[in-house]
């Protein structure tokens, strides 16, 4: 049977079954699909036509992995049921909302792995009642979650993917075992997760992101759903992270668990599919946007339609790749949507009349560019974008998530800011001066900027935009070093620190020595927060952790602890004072280490109760502080 090109409508059940099969151990074992997700869906589509029972439509189905053994999941960890159009999406709200204002919640739908960590172990989700065991994984993976950013030291489930930057950014160094690049982020997941010793990975510093399924969600009625539809795919499309569709969930968790489950999916939530499509147009431009450490080709097209929407840009990913594709505008191009939201380039055809898109002088200052690797970078150190980009990309190191790049813009035009300690110095009369800003988030804004200023060491080094140096390795060079010890090492000393190597040493050096007087500027700024020599916390009651499922956010209490002099940390060591748990009498890795090193553990309550007893500590917060994350009010009216 012809397993490629097959006309759907004179397939008969026994065929599609075989081709379903088929392309179902292309897709999941072998990681190389011969056919669009889109085709796929077509063949599962025509069977549930045919044979709405049929034991495939039922089946969840995994990745092949390199696996410790089984896991069972306490709670199963189902696939969701499938839509096409917004017009399915409309029907099923219509089925379950009790009210024509029923709260719907609206998030991406990530192209991964799907995994759940339980606090110990790391598992995929098998057969949704079983899975495999991928803990020794484990290593590579950073967590993004609620309010959190970080090694993956809590309970969370989610997606493993690896995050559009870091694939950008990272993964063009990165080789696989037969020399060769991997050529999409998901193929990258699958094959690193396929991996029996991850070793060659942690060497190249490889790096997996697990999405938490609550990280970023928008909550919308079921009557406004329509008409919002296309911003909250806008918004969506902005995240950095790989989509193949957009999940729709009733927002009350206890109604959506009262719906109960089929075989294969919740009755309270639903995915969305974007259709793999791909068209033809006309590169008209390209247009070169500004990172922090390097310029972005975006491609400028002659409109088409696209899964729906009208498309005008797409993503081009760097120098490198227009040269190894040889794109250059004039040439038709072959726009295509496939697993991923923003539109990206797959094939030329050369125009009649072509002209390179490659430039040569920075488009902000004009000083001649230079390339490190598959990137074009600006050298100059004033330019005015550049400057922009590492400015903003620092703020979010330090914490400041309300400022976004046009407010920053004309902040640094109206009051001259330049450096994240020139932003300490801002007042809400001087944000009130710009056009958008209202008393409340200005003096919300200016409330975040005054926090930021008490500031962990690590962010520090983090704020330098150093390429490939983010806050874990920083924890990981202060964790025998302090800053200064750090700032005065020779090349040679720092890339034989753990985790750094020669690349990411001369890097280091390099910014070191260009970036001293804003250093200098920077730590007379702030409230440094550092590690002492014995391993404690700059805090006079030492280093306190949390741990179990609590009624706030863990951002909440450890706002709390620092109040009361505590140094917040992420894991339990023999140098923690003590280990606040939502259950002391449980069991689990943290508890356990805990018990075994004689750290006093307390309940949440004692630990609250303790705070009120304490003279100087200061009232509770009101609210717990800003969580870090895209919510359903990050953007506005959408």
């Amino acid at each position: 049977m012809e397993t490629r090109d097959f006309n759907i409508a004179e397939l008969g059940v026994p065929e599609l079954e075989a081709l379903i099969r088929y392309h179902n151990r292309r897709y999941w074992e072998l990681n190389e699909p011969e056919i669009e997700d889109a085709r796929y869906d077509e063949l599962v589509r025509r069977l549930a036509e045919l044979a709405p029972g049929h034991e495939l439509l039922k089946e969840i189905l995994s990745p092949a992995v390199e696996s410790s053994g089984k896991v069972r999941h306490k709670e199963p960890m189902l696939s969701l049921d499938k839509a096409y159009s917004l017009d399915e999406v409309l029907s099923w709200a219509a089925k379950f909302r009790r009210t024509p204002g029923e709260e719907l919640l609206v998030e991406p739908k990530y192209d991964g792995i799907s995994v759940n960590y339980d606090g110990r172990v790391l598992s995929t989700r098998g057969d949704g009642e079983v899975g495999e065991d991928v803990s020794d994984k484990i290593p590579l993976v950073e967590l993004e979650a609620p309010g959190y950013r970080g090694p993956l030291d809590r309970p969370a489930r989610g997606e493993l993917v690896i995050r559009d930057d870091d694939f950008r950014e990272l993964y063009s160094n990165i080789r696989k075992k037969d020399g060769g690049i991997y050529k999409n982020s998901r193929n990258a997941v699958a094959g690193i997760m396929g991996l029996k010793d991850i070793t060659p990975m942690l060497v190249q510093h490889a790096k997996l992101t697990l999405a938490d399924y609550g990280l970023v969600s928008f909550r919308v009625r079921a009557d406004e759903l329509a008409e919002k539809w296309e911003g909250l795919k806008e918004h969506l499309a902005r995240l950095p992270y790989p989509q193949d569709g957009i999940v729709i969930k009733l927002a009350d968790a206890a109604y959506r668990a009262s719906l109960g489950n089929t075989a294969h999916h919740p009755r309270g939530e639903i995915a969305y599919k974007f259709t793999n499509q791909s068209c033809e147009t006309t590169l008209l431009d390209v247009e070169w946007s500004f990172g922090k450490n390097n310029l972005t080709p975006v491609a400028i097209l002659a409109p088409v339609e696209l899964s729906g929407i009208t498309v005008r840009r797409a993503s081009l990913h760097n120098v490198q790749n227009l040269i190894d594709m040889d794109i250059m505008i004039g040439d038709t191009v072959t726009v295509e949507r496939a697993g991923d939201v923003i539109p990206y380039i797959s094939a030329r055809k050369p125009g009649a009349r072509r002209r390179s898109a490659i430039i040569d002088k920075c488009p902000s200052c004009g000083a001649e560019l230079i390339r490190r690797g598959p990137e074009l970078v600006c050298p100059a150190s004033e330019c005015p974008e550049t400057e922009l980009q590492r400015l903003l990309a620092a703020l979010r190191s330090f914490g400041v998530e309300r400022l976004g790049e046009p407010t920053l813009r004309k902040l640094m035009k109206s009051c001259g800011i330049r450096r994240v300690a020139d932003l300490f110095s801002v007042t809400a009369e001087d944000l009130l001066k710009i056009e958008g800003f209202q008393k409340k988030s200005a003096e919300n804004l200016v409330g975040e900027i005054r926090k930021a200023r008490r500031v962990d060491e690590y962010k520090i080094i983090a704020s330098l935009n150093i390429p490939n140096v983010g806050a874990n390795i920083a924890k990981k060079m202060l964790e025998d070093h302090t800053l200064d010890e750090l700032r005065n090492m020779s090349p040679e000393e720092l890339v034989q620190l753990d985790g750094v190597g020669p690349e990411r040493g001369n890097a280091i050096a390099r910014e070191f020595a260009a970036q001293r007087e804003y250093l200098d500027e920077l730590v007379g700024a702030v409230e440094v927060v550092r590690p002492n020599a014995a391993g404690g916390g700059a805090s006079a009651r030492g280093r306190i952790c949390f741990t179990g499922k609590m009624p706030e956010k863990r951002s909440f209490y450890e706002e709390l602890a620092k109040q009361a002099g505590f140094e917040p940390v992420d894991a339990v060591t023999k140098e923690l004072a003590l280990l606040v748990a939502a259950d002391p009498a449980a069991s689990g890795g943290k508890l356990n280490t805990a018990r075994k090193n004689g750290i006093r553990i307390v309940s949440l309550d004692e630990f609250l109760k303790s705070l009120d007893t304490q003279e100087g500590t200061g009232a509770a917060p009101s609210e717990p502080p800003p969580e870090t994350q895209y919510k359903d009010d990050l953007f506005g009216d959408i």
